[in-house]
């Protein structure tokens, strides 16, 4: 049995409009595992998605011991994936959730994700963002076409790009990230950010203990009047690791499609 070197904590919340809570999470510390699936609002059945894949990912955890591999976890998303699919053909309609998936190894943090849900790091007092979104909006800024700031409040600010459910072919990316003792990692769905910026995010993340970060966002974002739902994970690494400078943030492979088909959520 693993004695973890780590403390998590998570809390989701249904918003100020829905009436469903169409995001779910995984909260697995003891085989070093996080998740928030984030349902498709205005597709059918997006809480079922989410829940798919969470349920499916749970299966794994109580399955299997640590460390686990990324690619156990796209095999799992593609599995689930392809079920989609076939449900939604029954059904004529897209039935699909974003995905982010946190994974420790002995030395890595994996970061595995389809959609515009996150992941940051808070390192050295400073917060970083480890996964870039599949959306229109992300593309425009990319190209320099929106700031970041101007992308949040845009019309197409809902449009993603990929995510679990939407194609017969899933395309995840994946991105590692050497962890070092101190580091805190973040999860959230889109309903969060929507509302809270990076650098109050990075605020309440260095000011806030860990046992009430997550009730202490989610209160934010509803006083802030979040109409999605929100979700939030918060880990806070403890291992010490002797590793050289040069090893800060290595990815290992990340690709990011022109082609898809935009979904809106």
């Amino acid at each position: 049995m693993l004695e973890c070197s780590w403390k998590s904590v998570a809390k989701t919340d249904i918003g100020t409009i829905r009436k469903v809570n169409e995001d779910a999470f995984l909260d697995s510390p003891h085989v070093g595992m996080w998740c928030v699936a984030d349902g498709m609002g205005g597709h059918a059945k997006g809480d079922v998605a989410s829940k798919l894949i969470v349920d499916s990912l749970q299966v794994i955890a109580n399955t299997n011991s640590y460390p686990l591999r990324t690619e156990q976890i796209k095999h799992v998303l593609q599995d689930v994936n392809n079920r989609l699919v076939a449900m939604a053909s029954e059904k004529q309609a897209v039935i699909g959730s974003t995905v982010v998936v946190l994974i420790f190894d002995q030395q890595y943090a994996h970061c595995i994700w389809a959609g515009d849900s996150r992941i940051y790091r808070i390192r050295n007092n400073k917060l970083t963002r480890l996964t870039q979104d599949h959306s229109q909006v992300e593309e425009m800024v990319q190209q320099g076409l929106l700031t970041p700031e101007q992308a949040e409040s845009h019309p197409n600010a809902n449009v993603i790009t990929r995510a679990v459910g939407a194609c017969e072919e899933l395309d995840l990316d994946v991105v590692s990230d050497v962890r070092l003792d101190g580091d805190k990692y973040f999860l959230c769905s889109d309903g969060l950010n929507k509302v809270i910026d990076d650098v109050e995010i990075e605020k309440l993340l260095l000011n806030t203990p860990l046992d009430s970060i997550a009730p202490l966002l989610i209160q934010t974002s509803l006083e802030l009047k979040a109409r999605d739902n929100v979700t939030v994970i918060v880990v806070d690494n403890q291992q010490s690791l002797e590793i050289s400078d040069g090893m800060n943030n290595i990815p290992l492979s990340t690709s990011y499609l022109d082609d898809t088909l935009p979904l809106s959520r």
